[in-house]
């Protein structure tokens, strides 16, 4: 008896408050009367009577472009499945059952249904039972917006859930103060809204049951089918969730009171039998206000209630073989629009799952379908022999728009299905690890087309010679902090192979030829090529970078989550031949800004984002950068189409006429291969290889597939990706390079006589010449030192060099102009030869000898000599001139 006469004070207490509040709100004069002396009006005053209605928490939804030009859902994201309609496209059924249901007088009062009010005030304060559904539908929508209000604002999970409490506390003063706040603000927003505004908005905001809000979602996800288009019965069913989302939802088929085998009340099987009598009675309220005919109601009443349960698009599983590409644009969105000086709020989930985005994606259904088709067909998505993985990603130059992205895994997130399943991945391997969580597969020979470009960015020509011979490299210049590299490289060939000029080292991918260019560089230079080409490591660190690990061998990472680098790490010399890890995307995005004349543009794979209500907001653009000038790059096409004829990339023609440039890559012990190319309008990467590293890779050719060898599973798929792709958006051809990128750069040869002989091979090959042993020769120098070369003057780096050692026997033919006869003589004996002389007479002098002077000889060799007398001529003109006229007088 005391609780219930403590209840009664309270329920008098708050009716007379009630009074108060209607009276001050309705009628303000009344308030500055006697009843303003009132001290439960203070209680009033504090009370705010304007309502801020945030936007609503509604579902993202993320679409691509069907061949028909239409837009097809891939997934939504949400923390509370919504979709706002308007109130014409709402039932007229579900609009009368939710009056006759929830509110029979809500167009006839100014916000609070008193009797309804009393009603519950009695229950719930003075007996103590449930909480019943006294409020009006404008009280009830106050309840909700001020719930989404303080979700919307918070920051945290804790501050959402004491918004929550707040916002639905039921008990003692607090209950009471909650009440009378949402009674005074449902007063003030009836004066500000009319009675279909605020029933659309009810309907909007309403809880229907898990993590189901509004009548639209709802419609879609309890019948199948828009709210618009609702019976009698599958309205009244809906409306009666709204009583008790718990109690009634429609999709627990297992409860015992309300799912498939649930009983009535007295008992008779009756599926979902709880939903049902709050149905029915909803429907006999439509009936009794007449807003549903006695036939309407007879049907409907007569209706089993039979849910059509469709689920949500609940994240990117739900889009099947574009689930990979749909993950890379959700990442997007969460990257891009959070903001790294914020830890306490993701502001890029919040928009992702809150922001009700209508996101249009750049994705190419046809080319995504032929690309999922023919990963399906040479790729298997287990081996028990290694941990296999496949990636193709197709990228449009000029625009950096990702046209196609596939692998071959099924996509989930759910880690039950993921320790169960080796099918299933959650990583994505096209994309890096903010993108995806993959820390990327080395490039192998693909990426030696940055040295290509650098090697013409610094001035050097297509078929500039060079030694690209096999051998040990003890020297690169030009690292990052200014330094040499010193140390041995030796890096095999894929073959015999050899390549003095880039073009053939681009053609056949000679690792040799490669570091022979790239020891006549600045190796940084290299590296930097590759980044404005777009190229980092997947991990999120420069090129040559590695991570840092403190003494646990964990990762040490940023405030912002990346990963901090090793100071002692930089560019190596290796890295020319692909041994930095990266992402499939970015070297399609490469080769596509080689195909569009060096000018680099970042990956996009969102066309456009608007808000339900069709504003704008700004997607992440491509960002276009000039990498190269369009000379370098049109020489770095020249020798990248090469390789398709005749070079390692023959078995990936596609036969359509399209012009391409290509590369393909092969990293040591074929653990990874790569094709990768493009043409004027599409670029593809292909990767087969070992997802993990470790003891347990294995060889690309030394295992097949059902479609053929595993190494050449790349050149079955990327030309059937690109035949599609040429067939869609044409191509035509490179332009060619001009001229300059042809000349052929001659170099002085070193002067290398009286060296031994390993000293002038080591000049020689510095100076970037092929040494071959020519060897011994006669020379007056002493045996084993270098007497000469052939050819001397100047020739091509890489251009091969015979040297000559002499064998100290030798000698050289003096100069015998103008001696007598006697004094040639003597000269002869000197040198070690003997004469045979010719002509004669008074006065003679030599006037010619064979060889000639100057000549290597060996000793006792007879040289010929011509001796005549000087013809003494007229007197000289002093020109010297030598014309047979006096040229001596010159010397007068």
């Amino acid at each position: 008896m005391s609780g219930v006469a403590s209840g009664l004070l309270a329920f008098l207490g708050l009716s007379a408050l009630t009074g108060i509040l209607v009276t001050a709100t309705v009628t303000p004069a009344i308030a500055v009367t006697g009843m303003a002396a009132s001290s439960g009006i203070n209680l009033f005053e504090n009370i705010p009577d304007y309502l801020d209605i945030n936007e609503l928490s509604e579902k993202t939804d993320i679409y691509a472009t069907a061949p028909d030009g239409s837009q097809r859902l891939l997934a939504s994201f949400f923390s509370e499945n919504r979709e706002e309609v308007p109130l014409d496209r709402i039932s007229q059924f579900v609009k009368d059952a939710a009056v006759a249901g929830e509110d029979p007088r809500f167009f006839e009062h100014g916000g609070i249904d008193i009797q309804g009010t009393t009603r519950a005030v009695v229950n719930e304060f003075v007996i103590g039972g449930d909480t019943q559904g006294g409020s009006s539908i404008t009280q009830q929508y106050v309840k909700n917006v001020l719930i989404n209000n303080g979700i919307r604002e918070a920051k945290t999970q804790e501050e959402q859930d004491a918004a929550y409490e707040a916002a639905t506390e039921s008990s003692g003063n607090a209950g009471i103060t909650r009440k009378l706040k949402e009674m005074k603000l449902a007063i003030a927003l009836e004066k500000k809204y009319d009675k279909n505004e605020i029933l659309k908005g009810y309907l909007n905001i309403a809880h229907f049951g898990g993590r189901v809000y509004g009548i639209e979602s709802a419609a879609q996800y309890y019948f199948a089918k828009s709210a618009a288009d609702v019976s009698p019965a599958e309205a009244a069913s809906l409306i009666a969730i709204v009583n008790h989302p718990e109690k009634f939802r429609l999709d627990q088929p297992d409860d015992p009171e309300n799912g498939v085998a649930s009983v009535d009340e007295e008992g008779v099987p009756t599926p979902y039998a709880a939903n049902k009598d709050r149905r029915d009675y909803i429907l006999g309220e439509m009936l009794k206000y007449g807003k549903i005919t006695q036939a309407d109601y007879d049907a409907a009443i007569a209706t089993p209630v039979a849910p059509n349960i469709q689920e949500p698009s609940t994240g990117c599983q739900t889009a099947g073989s574009y689930a990979y590409f749909c993950d890379y644009v959700k990442n997007v969105i969460l990257n891009h629009y959070d903001d790294p000086a914020t830890t306490d709020v993701d502001e890029g989930l919040k928009l992702l799952q809150e922001g009700g985005l209508q996101v249009h994606t750049t994705l190419d259904m046809d080319l995504q379908d032929r690309a999922q088709g023919t990963m399906l067909e040479n790729v298997p998505w287990v081996d028990d022999r290694f941990d296999v993985g496949s990636s193709a990603v197709t990228v449009q130059p000029g625009t950096g728009k990702i046209l196609a992205m596939t692998q071959n895994k099924n996509y989930s997130q759910d880690q039950e299905v993921l320790a169960a399943d080796r099918a299933y991945s959650a990583v994505n391997y096209s994309t890096d690890f903010a993108y995806g969580g993959s820390s990327g597969f080395q490039p192998g020979s693909t990426f030696k087309v940055f040295t290509l470009g650098e090697w013409l960015n610094e001035g050097h020509s297509l078929l500039e010679s060079f030694n690209g011979a096999r051998r040990a490299f003890t020297s690169f210049p030009g690292l990052c902090d200014g330094s040499t590299w010193r140390g041995n490289f030796n890096p095999r060939n894929d073959d015999s192979r050899t390549a003095n000029n880039s073009v053939d080292a681009t053609k056949y991918s000679v690792n040799s030829s490669f570091m022979a260019m790239a020891q006549q560089l600045q190796l940084c230079g290299v590296k930097n090529t590759a980044q404005a080409f777009g190229i980092y490591r997947a991990d999120g660190l420069e090129l040559g970078q590695r991570i840092a690990y403190d003494d646990e061998g964990v990762a040490l990472t940023n405030a912002d989550g990346s990963f901090q680098a090793d100071p002692a790490s930089t560019f190596q010399p290796s890295a020319v031949l692909g041994t930095e890890e990266v992402s499939p995307l970015s070297m399609a995005v490469s080769f596509a800004g080689i195909a569009n004349d060096g000018l680099a543009c970042t990956p996009i794979a969102i066309e456009s984002i608007t808000k339900i209500d069709g504003s704008p907001i700004e997607a992440p653009k491509s960002t276009c950068t000039q990498a190269v000038t369009p000379e370098v790059a049109r020489a770095m096409q020249y020798a990248m189409k090469q390789t398709f004829n005749g070079g390692t990339a023959s078995a990936s023609n596609t036969g359509t006429g399209i012009e391409h440039i290509g590369k393909t890559g092969t990293t040591d012990n074929a653990f990874d291969t790569w094709m990768v190319g493009s043409s004027k309008t599409a670029a593809t990467a292909v990767w087969v290889g070992n997802v993990t590293g470790g003891d347990n890779r294995t060889s690309m050719r030394e295992v097949s597939f059902d479609s053929g060898s595993a190494a050449t599973a790349r050149h079955r798929m990327w030309p059937a990706i690109m035949e599609l792709a040429d067939e869609k958006f044409g191509g035509g051809d490179f332009t060619d390079p001009d001229a300059s990128a042809f000349k052929q750069v001659l170099v002085d040869i070193p002067q290398v006589a009286g060296l031994a002989f390993d000293a002038a091979k080591q000049a020689l090959e510095a100076a970037g010449f092929v040494v071959e042993d020519g060897g011994q020769q006669d020379s007056n120098l002493p045996a084993g030192q270098v007497s000469g070369t052939d050819p001397s003057g100047q020739a091509g780096r890489g251009t091969t060099i015979r040297v000559f050692t002499s064998n100290g026997q030798g000698t050289t033919v003096p100069d015998l102009t103008g001696m007598t006869q006697q004094q040639a003589k003597a000269a002869l004996d000197q040198a070690g030869l003997k004469m045979n002389a010719g002509g004669g007479g008074q006065n003679a002098v030599v006037t010619a000898q064979n060889p000639a002077a100057g000549t290597a000889s060996k000793r006792g060799e007879t040289v010929s000599v011509q001796f005549g007398v000087p013809s003494t001529g007229s007197p000289g003109d002093g020109d010297g001139d030598g014309d047979g006229n006096g040229g001596n007088g010159g010397n007068d």
